[in-house]
Order: C-alpha cells, then structure tokens, then sequence
C-alpha cells in the first residue's frame, strides 16, 4: 500500500515531468546512490571490482550507447568492439603523448575521437537500414581490429602490439598501472556511469530523442513532419560513439591495463553488448544496466555454483553460459521484446495495484 502516487501532488510542469514521478522511486534511486558512492568504496576488494563492479559499470555505457542508436534510433549496429577499440586506441595515444594532462580528459577525449569516426561510419545509414546497416557496421568493426593491428603507429611500434597503459594518479589515487587502488577505479567508473547516465536520460527524453524514436518508427513519416534525417541518424550515432568511445577507453585504462585489438575488442564483444540491450530492453535507460549486471554477474555464478560447488570442468560451465544466453535472448524476442526493463515496468504497475484485482 505504499507504492501510490495518492497524496503525491505536483505543482509544476518540472515535477510532473520528472524522471522519478513516485517518492518511493525518487527514495530508492537516492538510497542506491548513496550505497553506491560512500559505502561500496569501503567495502569492495579486488575480486569484486575485477569481477563485478568494474565490469558491470563500463558494460553499463556501453550499452547506454548501443541502446540511443538501436533502441531509440532503430539504427542496428554490430560495430560495438570496433569503437570500443577506438576510444581504447586515442586514450592509449593521448595518455603517451600528453603524460602531464588527467587521464579523466584522455577519456572524454577518446570519446570525442570515436564520436568522430562513428559518424563516419554512420553515413551509410542514410541510404541503408536493417540488414544492411548491421552489415555495413560489421566491416566496421573487422576494418578497425584489422587497421588497429597492422599499423604499427597505433601501438607505438611495440613488438607485442599491445598497448598498455602508463600509471596515472586521479586525485592522488592511482587508477592504472599495477599499484591502482581498486577503490579508486570503481570510483572514477561510477563517476562517468552517473554523469553519462544523465545526460543518456534527459536526451532521450528531449527534442533529440523525440526525433531519434520518430526516426525509429517511421522514417518517411519523421521527414514528412519536418524530422531532419541526416542531422537525426548522425546525431544518434555520434553521441552513441561518445559513450561507446569512454567505455573503451576505460576497459583499457582502468580495468584491463593492457590490451590487443583482436583479442580485447573482437567481434565477441560486439555480440555481447548486443545481447545486454537485447536482454535489459530495447529504448530504456534502465534496460542497458539490467542487461549489463545480468551478463556479468551470469558468468560469476555459474562459475560458483557449476564450478566450484557442483566440480563441473571449466568448458562445460562455458558452453553452459553460452546455451543460457542464446535461450534467453530467444525467449526475450518471442516472448516479450522489451526485456528485463518491461517486466520491471509490470511488476511495479502490479505492485501499484496490489491487492487489489485486476
């Protein structure tokens, strides 16, 4: 009986329009954050930075970025790794060329770079969509692996081709290298997850999601009613690259260290971003974090309990996640296409009426 909105009264349009229209909501977003911020950092370790949370919050902008162009855009995308590798390649360059600037604007700088690359790549959407697009965005992502790999230059001539990022300090913390506190980069993640997440909120929500969604529905009918197509699909797509650019940048600098285009930034990974909007909801902000912490923490678990507890062989739990995803994701589409954030959306809405029948 306390999830109501009876006695919650708004008395401007900014209080009717807010993200969190019920206090309860509004509460546990506030209480979420603040676990998140002052108690996590004091609590966590390395296996649950390594394993969890770092995963989980770099993951997160990703798919906040797959999602806008995809899920609200309809613009279908399989070039997720290669921008990745992107933002990981400029932050790897700005941080060996400028060693004196933060590491903080190597990110967004990376950002920009691969906002800059992704729209180059987003040009084709204007004449193609759907299945070709998806294509067109694959030779994407195997053009950039390739390209990251054999020239030289990108890597600094390392004979390994690896690249691996030098030791930076955030406030006197350090946040890569191998004497990086693991708090400390929890933090700086988190700090771009709730900055990203509220810039992803209030644009979708604006006049560019508004024509992103009509571009997604029906492009004809978006153009008829004045609907830019090339400033929309463009838009979408560079700000899609910015947050998929800082994931990438903060995959290399901070959770892995060191990095191989084919091998970090594969096709896999593309697939797999993929799968975390797929699964948490096409066009939901909350979707792409409810696919992102159910694709890293189904590798945890399964791992404890095939692994650890039951003594299953590490290839069985393997081929085990892969079966569970592909089940999942068939499901999903058939099933219900929103994803994990409708179900959400349900149980609340059953939650507001409980128990009273309906």
């Amino acid at each position: 009986m306390i999830y109501r909105e009876a006695g919650d009264f708004k008395t401007s349009y900014q209080s009717d329009a807010q993200t969190f229209p019920i206090k309860l909501d509004r509460i546990g977003y506030f209480i979420t954050l603040f676990v998140a911020v002052l108690v996590v950092p004091f609590v966590i370790n390395d296996y649950m930075a390594n394993a969890i949370l770092m995963p989980f919050l770099i993951y997160a902008i990703a798919a906040l970025g797959l999602n806008i162009l995809t899920g609200y855009c309809g613009q279908v995308s399989l070039g997720t790794g290669g921008f990745m590798a992107v933002g990981a390649f400029a932050c790897y360059k700005l941080m060996t060329a400028f060693p004196d600037v933060s590491i903080l604007i190597h990110v967004l700088l990376s950002g920009v770079v691969t906002a800059i690359v992704g729209v180059l790549f987003g040009l084709p959407s204007l004449r193609i969509k759907g299945f070709y697009l998806a294509v067109a965005t694959l030779a994407a992502q195997f053009f950039l692996v390739w390209l990251f790999n054999k020239v030289p230059w990108f890597y600094n001539n390392s004979a390994s081709g690896m690249i691996n990022a030098p030791e930076r300090t955030v406030f006197g913390f350090a946040v890569t290298g191998p004497g990086a506190s693991a708090a400390a980069q929890y933090l700086i993640c988190l700090a771009f997850v709730i900055v990203l997440a509220l810039i992803a909120r209030n644009l979708t929500r604006g006049a560019f999601g508004r024509r992103w969604m009509a571009i997604r529905d029906m492009d004809i009918a978006a153009e008829i009613i004045g609907v830019n197509p090339l400033k929309a699909k463009l838009t979408a797509f560079a700000v899609s690259s910015f947050y998929i650019g800082i994931a990438g940048a903060l995959f290399f600098a901070v959770y892995l260290g060191a990095a191989e285009a084919g091998d970090a930034f594969g096709i896999t990974k593309s697939f797999l971003v993929l799968f975390m909007v797929i699964i948490g909801g096409l066009g939901s902000i909350f979707g792409s974090f409810a696919g992102a912490a159910f694709l890293v923490v189904l590798p945890v678990v399964l791992k404890v309990v095939g692994a650890d507890w039951m003594g299953w062989p590490d290839d069985l739990v393997a081929h085990l996640q892969l079966i569970i995803v592909g089940a999942l994701i068939m499901a999903f589409l058939i099933l219900e296409p929103h994803g994990l954030a409708q179900l959400w959306r349900v149980t609340k809405e059953k939650l507001r009426l409980w128990p009273f029948p309906h």
